[in-house]
């Protein structure tokens, strides 16, 4: 990893709802690594988001927006891009945000809001992830990194990581074993971003201008 100090450092705001875990992973990977970038708030919908707490102990700016306040999707939406706009954001980072964005949201920020999807796209969009594996019988899971486009999950993807199932493990401890792979490849996508390394063009993506396959970087742990 040789980040580009000469290159200003990317401004990045992430949004949660919950536990932030991955938010975590890019805090530590920010301090450790010396990433060229800066986590300059972190917005949540739900008052109580441990992500929130997290925030406030590393000294970032937090912001909670409450969802409930608003009669539709597009008026949360509108509030949302009010308290993001003003940190002038060269990356918007979906760290277990549980909203379903509208169109108009996503066109605001085309090119540089990224989502984690715990499951190999295009398989298993949506929730229950780790159960839906096991009850299909599959033989590998994982997590993939993408494009926010008005498809759900369906962005052009960045990375995904794979691991094997195995047999006769719960769902629970599948999730972790996906977490720990999420804490890898969310810092390593935020690491290309500060390099200018990684970019959406014509609804596909390229690393260092080399166009990546459907199904993105395959990240081997």
């Amino acid at each position: 990893m040789n980040p580009n100090t000469d290159v200003t450092a990317i401004k990045i705001v992430v949004l949660i709802s919950g536990n932030g875990s991955n938010l975590q992973s890019i805090i530590d990977a920010i301090a450790e690594r010396n990433l060229n970038a800066e986590i300059c708030a972190v917005i949540s919908n739900k008052q109580n988001a441990y992500g929130l707490q997290r925030a406030n102990d590393h000294g970032i700016t937090s912001h909670w927006i409450d969802h409930k306040k608003y009669s539709s999707r597009e008026q949360f939406d509108q509030a949302l891009i009010k308290a993001i706009d003003p940190y002038k954001p060269d990356l918007i980072i979906l760290a277990g945000f549980m909203r379903i964005l509208t169109e108009a949201f996503v066109g605001h920020y085309q090119g540089k809001m990224i989502n984690i999807h715990p499951s190999l796209l295009p398989k298993f969009r949506g929730l229950n992830t780790h159960q839906r594996v096991l009850e299909e019988g599959d033989s590998e899971h994982g997590a993939t990194i993408h494009f926010v486009t008005p498809d759900l999950d369906g962005g052009p993807t960045i990375v995904q990581a794979r691991l094997p199932v195995v047999a006769g493990e719960s769902a629970e401890k599948l999730a972790e074993k996906v977490q720990r792979l999420e804490h890898q490849i969310y810092p390593l996508v935020v690491e290309w971003f500060s390099e200018r390394r990684i970019r959406l063009d014509q609804n596909k993506v390229y690393l260092d201008d080399n166009l990546l396959p459907a199904n993105g970087f395959d990240f081997i742990a």
